[in-house]
Parts: structure tokens; C-alpha cells; sequence
């Protein structure tokens, strides 16, 4: 819309009480879809007797890829290869539930498919509602085998109002309803987000439609609150409403003018004619807002996760009255509390404190957890679906589940498994209240961990960054928008100084791009063609930020480097890598030796000792080692890899191995106070696989210079027995002690959750013997029972007091 229509409309919503839907901020982003194609293709020839169904199949693949295979006649069969395009990928992809296709696969890279080739020189614009409508030389004509069977590579996000299945039912209904806005009328309400009140519209056609109110319920409410992201719905007051459309409807049936006895227009009379000369507009508004309903009743339970799944009945389109004696349907929302910063509202939700989300990309979505007995565990995906989901997501402050999702796909937890078969009827407060299914170690596996995408308001926080410079559009210098005194705006850098992976992780966040795999501080190689000036420094973040506006940073711009190569970076990816120890095989395997000196040299050469080593009497005396194994697991959804490439790596001809990075652990024993008394810590001697889960195959072995890294589903062991694998005591009295492991210590690597990159352990040194109590991964316990471990008071008789 261009500015000059922009301003008429706004002029008129003004005259009309702001009633007018002009310059609309709150949008939801049509599918690509949705968009029709340039040119009307040429259909298959062939009638279908029945409704197309498409799959995704072969191996190895992941849950949004595979072999396209559709069921015609009876009988599943594949695509050819030829002539295949990333539009066609579009269709299929969105025939499967899926916004949009990142890619497509030739030449049977997930095997070869069995019977019919169904289709073949295939040619989709990428807008039709059915590989039917694309171009092809009809069903079952082709010249391929099935060394050509073609895929797909979906974006891992759904349509709205889709299941997650893999098989979908093509349905080309323009009936669909897909997507929903609030269209705020009032005018103080368009400037805050999220929008919480407004005119409830559908997505149809090329615009926007209304919803009759008549006979509209809180129920519906709460199932439009859902799919917006509120947890959710308030009374909304209707008669403020009605009295906004009976007063713009007043003014339409004025009289044209007043004239005094002399024949000139009172003051009244100019007034009216002044309204007068905007009333055609009026008209014109009112006649379209009465015509342009295109839902007549809705009858939600208040269950469903999406409004398409209520009995819609729909507007005839020869019908004379519409809404017969009601207006749009208007709702008004409850925020969560992460999303309630400018709502002006004075009561907040409060969330729950015993089920969480982890391991998720973006804010609302990750692996399901609850506590039980002060201890986190996860949720069986068995019987998963978007009734549970959604419990889940309302008691977590967002709206209605978009997504299900099941076979751990949010990664795998390591704690218990509490909960089996969760059959949830949606209207729950929480999933504790859901009846559940008792759980055995035959029928459940962390591979089975149930997971979670729910529905977020819109906060239009990637409006206010971007990235530029990159060559793709997951990396590039970070940018800012900042205004001016006098309201001007315009995009600025950011100073690069102490930028780290935290900041990033932000960052991409905010950008909608999943997670951050590496902070720049430098970005000289990157084109400069656009270059800005410097608007932001000291950015320091915790690294849970929904926006780096949120974060610290310099109230005046402070950049001692400010020139544009040193403007802060990011490299942003959909997936990482998330590494946690095994805190029970620490317990298990602890114990002290007091190693020979002439037996230590080359781990006095890699700095594995303390400092007072260097005052012994070499070779005689020894060192007091406390020791134990580390078997560190990749939990995450992307391999575990160095930062440094292979041509940084530094040989270590006293081990026989490259170093991949300067720390990869920290092992530290505190004392009472958090002081560390004793420290030992694991250069990357090498990274590798040293066993995988069932089904999967190792990736990385150091040998002969080889690729360094774990696989997500595998585990490096780093045995008690071997070099470093210590914390040098010699100096330590006896006493009770915390022992504490960092994985990751400096985030040099990127991964999904830091929070469980750190374990405890209460410690208790007799100067003989040791003990290690309560070993834990540092998220894997709750606050309370967290705050009672460091006032651990130690143990008497061996036994813990």
C-alpha cells in the first residue's frame, strides 16, 4: 500500500471512531502456496477416482525428507527426477503439511522406490494445491527407473492446522481456513504488541474476511486465543463495539445540510457538510464490511488446536444478509508473561514450575520435561498428540500446540522417563492433572522423548535487526534499527569487542534463524558495500533473550576498534550440537592414586598438574590424583564438531595426538564458599566416537589425522585410566568439598542448551579415601532441591548427614 491511499484511510478510520482496518500491523505471512501461479498448467490427464495421497519414504532420512511416493489407483509410486525443480519440492512439501521445500534430491538418494513411476518431467510453478495441476506427461507415462526416484528436503515447520503425519490427504478446498489475525480498531492498541484485542479475521482469497458474531462463544474464543499464542481468553466488552459501528453508521445517514432562515449554513451545517464530503468513502467501507463475512456461525468445543477443526458453516456467496442482526466477531486475549512487557495489563499469569521446555530453537518449542520428587525427567512420546501439546504449551504461559512432535526431535534428555501414554482432553491446567501410563524401561527410550512447538504472539522483534553482508541469509554483520532524536530511523553496527557465541545465540533467535554457530567479532571478509556506522557496544547477554534489546549494553557507543570489519558477526544454523556428562558413571567410578612423578612428565608438559608441581623433586615423590571417567554424550540434533579447523590443530608428540581446542572441560573442586581449591582441565586431546546408540554409526576417530567431533546420538569416553583425566589434589586438606565439571566451558562451541554443560558432585575427603554424593548434571534437579545441595553439610561415617 503506498503512502499517499495509507493516509487517506487512516483520515477516514479517524472520522469512523477508528473502525477502519487501514495500514494493518499484525499479519501472519501467507504460505507460498497460497499465491496463485502465473500460467494455468496443463492437469494430468488421467481423472482420479479418489484423493491423492503423498508420503515421504526411503533411508537414511529425517522426518521432514525423504523419497516423494504418491498413492494413485490403488498403488504407491515415486516421481522421476527429470526436469525436477525446487517448485515442484514447494508443492509436495506443502501437500505434506509443510510451509515450504530448502531443497529436493535426485538419482534415489533414499533408495530406490518399488512399482509404478507415477509421474515424470514434472513441472510445478510452485503455487498449486496439487502436484495434479503441474505440468507432466501424464500418470504412469515414463521413461525412468527407479535409479531416479526424486525427494524432497521440507522446511521443519508446519502449515498451521496440520497434524503431524507423514501422510497427508491432498485437499484443494478454497474453504480452508488457514490463517487468522486480530485487527486492532482502537487506535493506542495498533502501537503495542502483542496484539491482544481486535476484529477476528480469516485469510481468504486475496484479503481478509470477518467472522459473525452471532452466536459466537467463549469457546471459539479460546481456540482463536490458542492459535495466536495466548494461554488464554478475556470477556471483551461488546457494547464499546457496537456503539463504534452504530456511531459510524449515524454519521452515514446525516442529512446533507442545515441552512438558516437566510440561507446560510449554520455552524452546525458546516460541520455536517464537512463530514459529509468523506461519507461516500464511509459508504463505500460499510457496504464492503457488510458484504465481506466469509464465516456465518463457528462452533468451537474450546479443545481444538486450530479454527479450521471446528464446524465451520460458511457464507453463501448469493446470500442477501450475511450477519443478520450481528457485527465481526471481536475477542480479546491473556498474555503469557514472557510476552506481556507493554500490555498494560496489571494481572499477570502465573506458569507452571514443574513442567519446562528444552532444547528448542525458538522461544515455545522443545523436549516436554517434569518434575518429580525434585528431579527432571522427560515424557514418553507414546500416544503424543496436540491435545497433550497443547496442556503443555497453555500451562507454559503460550497459546494452543502448533506441533506434536515425537522420536526425541527435540533431542534426547538424559534424567528418568515419568510419564507414558499421556491422554490429555485439552481442557487440563497442566499435564500432571492428564492420566498417564506407567512406565517400564521395556517400552521407553530417551529416543522415544515427546516434544513441543507451540503457538507464540507476534512481537515483530525481527524488524528491529538484520544481517547483512553474508553470503546466505544465516550469516552477516548484525544491524540494528535506532532512532533519532527526531524520530528518523535507520540501521547501525554493532561494536564486535567481547561479542561472543551468547550474544549471537540472541541474535539469531531474534532473527527467527534458529540457533548462533559461531560469534564474530571480525567480519573484514564479508562484502562492506553497505557499510553503516556503529550504534551499539557492550552488548552482554545471558544467552535466554528473546532480543538483544533485552540485553546489557553501553548507554553511549564505546569502540575502541570501530571501523566496519570489526562490527559483530553471526553464522546462524537450524540445528546444534548440546553435550551433557554422565553424572552417575562419575560417582561410580571416582577414586584416588598417587602416581610416581617419574610417570607424569608428559602430563606436567600439557599443564595437567597443579602449580606447586613444579616445585617437587622430579622423578622422585609423586602427586595425589583424583580420578575418574568422563563419558560426555551429544544429545543435540547436530554433530558436536572443533571451532578451529584441522589447520589449527597443534601436534602433541607426547601423547600422540592433535589438539583441537585450548579447553574443552574444566574439572574444579570448591570448597564451602565456591572458592576453587584444586583444578584440572581436558584439552581437546581428541574428539571422537567412541560409541553410538543402536542404529547409529560413528562418524569421528582421531587415528591417522581423522575427522575430530562426536555424532549426535554418540558419546566420547575419556576412561579414569587415561592421561589428565584428574584434578591434582597433592595440596588439598582433607575436608567436604563440591566437585564441579564444565563442558564447553567458554561456549566456543555452539550448542542448544548450556545450562546442563555443568555437574556437582558433594565431595568428601578423609585423606585416604573419597566420595562423591548426589552427582548431577546442572539443570537436572530443582531450584529448591539446587539450594540445598550447596548448603550440603557433609558426611559423618561415611554416610551422608
Amino acid at each position: 500500500m503506498d503512502k499517499s491511499r495509507c493516509k487517506q484511510q487512516l483520515a477516514f478510520s479517524l472520522l469512523l471512531g477508528l473502525w477502519l482496518p487501514y495500514c494493518l500491523t499484525q499479519t501472519t505471512p501467507s504460505n507460498t502456496a497460497t499465491s496463485k501461479p502465473t500460467t494455468t498448467p496443463t492437469p494430468s490427464p488421467s481423472p482420479r477416482p479418489e484423493r491423492l495421497k503423498v508420503r515421504l519414504s526411503g533411508y537414511p532420512r529425517k522426518h521432514n525428507e525423504g523419497r516423494i511416493e504418491l498413492f494413485y489407483k490403488g498403488e504407491w509410486g515415486t516421481i522421476c527426477d527429470d526436469d525436477f525443480t525446487i517448485a515442484n519440492a514447494h508443492v509436495l512439501c506443502h501437500h505434506l503439511g509443510f510451509v515450504s521445500a530448502t531443497g529436493w534430491t535426485h538419482s534415489a538418494k533414499y533408495g530406490k522406490g518399488q512399482g509404478k513411476i507415477w509421474l515424470d518431467n514434472v513441472q510445478c510453478h510452485g503455487g498449486e494445491k496439487s502436484i495434479e495441476f503441474c505440468k507432466s506427461r501424464g500418470w504412469g507415462n515414463s521413461d525412468c527407473t527407479h535409479d531416479e526416484d526424486a525427494g524432497v528436503v521440507c522446511k521443519d515447520e508446519r502449515i498451521p492446522g496440520f497434524v503431524d503425519s507423514n501422510v497427508i490427504e491432498a485437499q484443494v478446498d478454497e474453504n480452508k481456513v488457514e490463517e487468522v489475525r486480530l485487527r486492532p480498531v482502537v487506535g493506542v492498541a495498533k502501537k503495542k504488541l502483542p496484539i491482544t484485542e481486535g476484529v477476528v479475521e480469516v485469510k481468504y482469497k486475496d484479503g481478509w474476511a470477518q467472522i459473525c458474531d452471532v452466536g459466537w462463544t467463549a469457546k471459539n474464543t479460546r481456540v482463536v486465543c490458542g492459535m495466536l499464542g495466548f494461554p488464554h481468553e478475556r470477556k471483551v466488552n461488546k457494547n464499546f463495539y457496537r456503539r463504534l459501528k452504530k456511531r459510524a453508521a449515524e454519521k452515514v445517514s446525516r442529512p446533507k445540510v442545515n441552512v438558516s432562515a437566510g440561507g446560510r449554513q449554520t455552524p452546525k451545517a458546516k460541520a455536517i457538510n464537512k463530514s459529509k464530503q468523506s461519507s461516500p468513502g464511509k459508504r463505500l467501507y460499510l457496504e464492503r464490511q457488510k458484504n465481506n463475512f466469509h464465516l456465518h456461525s463457528v462452533a468451537c468445543t474450546g479443545t481444538e488446536v486450530h479454527l479450521a477443526a471446528c464446524p465451520l458453516e460458511f457464507n453463501k456467496p448469493n446470500a442477501t444478509s450475511s450477519c443478520a442482526g450481528g457485527m465481526p466477531a471481536v475477542i480479546s486475549c491473556m498474555p503469557g508473561p514472557l510476552f506481556m512487557q507493554n500490555s498494560g495489563l496489571k494481572k499477570k499469569l502465573k506458569i507452571s514450575t514443574n513442567v519446562r521446555l528444552k532444547g528448542g530453537a525458538k522461544v515455545g518449542e522443545g523436549r516436554v520435561e517434569v518434575l518429580k520428587d525434585n528431579v527432571w525427567g522427560t515424557v514418553c512420546d507414546d500416544r503424543w498428540n496436540l491435545l497433550s501439546a497443547s496442556v503443555v504449551c497453555r500451562e507454559l504461559g503460550f497459546g494452543s500446540a502448533k506441533e506434536a512432535l515425537t522420536g526425541a526431535r527435540m533431542g534426547q534428555g538424559m534424567g528418568p522417563i515419568y510419564m507414558n501414554e499421556v491422554k490429555c482432553l485439552g481442557q487440563e491446567r497442566s499435564i500432571w492433572d492428564c492420566p498417564v501410563k506407567n512406565i517400564t524401561s521395556e517400552n521407553c527410550q530417551h529416543s522415544e522423548d515427546a516434544a513441543v512447538r507451540c503457538n507464540v504472539p507476534y512481537m515483530g522483534l525481527e524488524t528491529s535487526i538484520r544481517i547483512t553482508g553474508g553470503r546466505t541469509r544465516y550469516e552477516g554483520r548484525v544491524e540494528v534499527l535506532t532512532s533519532d532524536p527526531n524520530g528518523t530511523q535507520s540501521w547501525g553496527l554493532i561494536c564486535g569487542e567481547n561479542w561472543s557465541t551468547k550474544e549471537a545465540m540472541v541474535a539469531c533467535r531474534q532473527l527467527g534463524l534458529g540457533y548462533a554457530n559461531q560469534g564474530l567479532q571480525e567480519t573484514w571478509y564479508w562484502d562492506s558495500s553497505n557499510v553503516t556506522d556503529m550504534v551499539m557496544s557492550g552488548v552482554k547477554c545471558m544467552g535466554n533473550e528473546m532480543a538483544l534489546s533485552q540485553c546489557q549494553y553501553h548507554k553511549t557507543v564505546s569502540c575502541q576498534r570501530a571501523a566496519a570489519k570489526f562490527a559483530a558477526g553471526v553464522i546462524c544454523s537450524e540445528t546444534a550440537s548440546d553435550l551433557v556428562l554422565n553424572a552417575s558413571l562419575v560417582e561410580q567410578t571416582v577414586y584416588i592414586e598417587d602416581r610416581p612423578l617419574h610417570m607424569l612428565y608428559c602430563a606436567a608438559e600439557e599443564d595437567c598438574l597443579s602449580k606447586s608441581a613444579a616445585k617437587a623433586n622430579w622423578p622422585y615423590g609423586h602427586r595425589r590424583l583424583l580420578r575418574f571417567s568422563s563419558q560426555i554424550h551429544n544429545i543435540g540434533r547436530a554433530d558436536f564438531k572443533p571451532k578451529a579447523g584441522r589447520h589449527s590443530w597443534v601436534w602433541h608428540a607426547c601423547h600422540g595426538h592433535y589438539h583441537s581446542m585450548d579447553i574443552f572441560t574444566h574439572y574444579d573442586l570448591l570448597n564451602a564458599n565456591g572458592t576453587k581449591v584444586a583444578e584440572g582441565h581436558k584439552a581437546s586431546f581428541c574428539l571422537e566416537d567412541t560409541d553410538c546408540q543402536e542404529g547409529i554409526s560413528k562418524r569421528y576417530e582421531c587415528a591417522n589425522f581423522g575427522d575430530q567431533g562426536i555424532t549426535v546420538g554418540c558419546w566420547d569416553l575419556y576412561r579414569h585410566d587415561i592421561d589428565c583425566q584428574w584434578i591434582d589434589i597433592t595440596d588439598i586438606k582433607p575436608g567436604n568439598y563440591i566437585m564441579q565439571v564444565v563442558i564447553n566451558p567458554n561456549y566456543e562451541v555452539a550448542e542448544s542448551d548450556f545450562t546442563n554443560n555443568a555437574m556437582k558432585c558433594n565431595c568428601k575427603y578423609d585423606g585416604h579415601r573419597i566420595w562423591f554424593h548426589n552427582c548431577h548434571i546442572g539443570d537436572a534437579l530443582s531450584e529448591e532441591a539446587e539450594r540445598r545441595f550447596e548448603k550440603y553439610p557433609g558426611q559423618l561415617n561415611n554416610k551422608i548427614s
